[in-house]
């Protein structure tokens, strides 16, 4: 019986409250009222907060940095993270960002995302600091963790990163993130058609020693450095409800099991699993699994 170590695992990255709401089909017609009995439904959520969730499930122990407004959505999240989350660091702002997801039967979605002032916002040093003995970082795409991209790097942890829909190789404000990261996660959604190609340039520019493409209902393409692509197949667990999510969770579960000592392939095929189960439920940040349950899915 293999036992299963605890990692430490610090997250820089948005939570916002989200609202989904189910459509009959996309593009939408217009009409002044629709009523969608239980069709609309508000969480917390956000990226660093899925990401948090999911590894915690998975049995980690996750440091959350973030920041929250004093206002009925931040209350939410201050009381969602409490016991759910290891180390929950949710520094105060003026409002909390939220999101509106439409999504149809077939599991597509729209998403609007209000940041408020995140872009402004940086997570000070001295917070990093307390929490520098992590063994991984996983440092959202979001302005105010672009600061510790160097003193994560600087620790000599594997930091992983996720740039979400990428378009072209010299992104300017995902550079840094692609520079700093070891383990680089993105989605298709902008190089449909060009995945590998892309991923080949981004190599070139790039040190990062692994890099993965999300690619919904077709899995995952994998690349490590020295060693090549594979494709590593989507699974289905059971019927697909809402996509919003997916791709926090195949990063979540790849970073818990690459770090668990898995080869990338290895880690990268249960994550197609864990992500697959995930979006059989409506909201980013629920269906997780545990590791347990995880590898005991058929």
């Amino acid at each position: 019986m293999t036992v299963q170590i605890m990692k430490k695992i610090l997250i820089c990255g948005l939570c916002n409250l989200e609202t989904s709401c189910s459509v009959r089909e996309f593009p939408i017609g217009y009409s002044p009222v629709d009523y969608n009995f239980y069709g609309v439904t508000s969480a917390p959520s956000g990226v660093g907060l899925n990401l948090a969730l999911a590894l915690t499930a998975l049995g980690d122990h996750a440091v959350l940095l973030s920041y929250v407004g004093d206002d009925p959505a931040g209350r939410m999240l201050r009381d969602t993270v409490t016991g759910r989350v290891a180390d929950p660091v949710l520094l105060g702002c003026d409002a909390t960002p939220q999101s509106t997801v439409l999504f149809d039967p077939s599991g597509r979605r729209k998403v609007y995302t209000d940041l408020k002032d995140m872009q402004e916002r940086r997570i000070p040093a001295e917070v990093f600091a307390r929490y520098a003995d992590a063994d991984a970082f996983c440092l959202c795409n979001i302005n105010f963790s672009r600061g510790l991209l160097p003193l994560a790097k600087a620790t000599g942890k594997p930091v992983f990163c996720d740039v979400h829909c990428l378009s072209e190789v010299h992104d300017s404000y995902n550079a840094d993130f692609m520079r700093m990261s070891e383990v680089l996660f993105l989605s298709n959604e902008n190089i449909r058609g060009r995945e590998e190609a892309f991923v080949v340039g981004l190599a070139a520019e790039y040190p990062c020693a692994v890099i993965v493409v999300g690619m919904g209902e077709h899995g995952a393409l994998l690349y490590e450095r020295g060693r090549g692509f594979t494709a590593v197949p989507a699974v289905c667990t059971r019927p697909v409800v809402n996509t919003v999510g997916a791709g926090d969770a195949l990063f979540s579960a790849f970073v818990h099991f690459y770090l668990a000592g898995r080869t990338a392939e290895e880690a990268l095929g249960l994550a197609c699993r864990f992500a697959s189960y995930k979006i059989g439920e409506s909201g980013a940040s629920c269906g997780f699994l545990s590791e347990e349950a995880l590898l005991s899915l058929n």
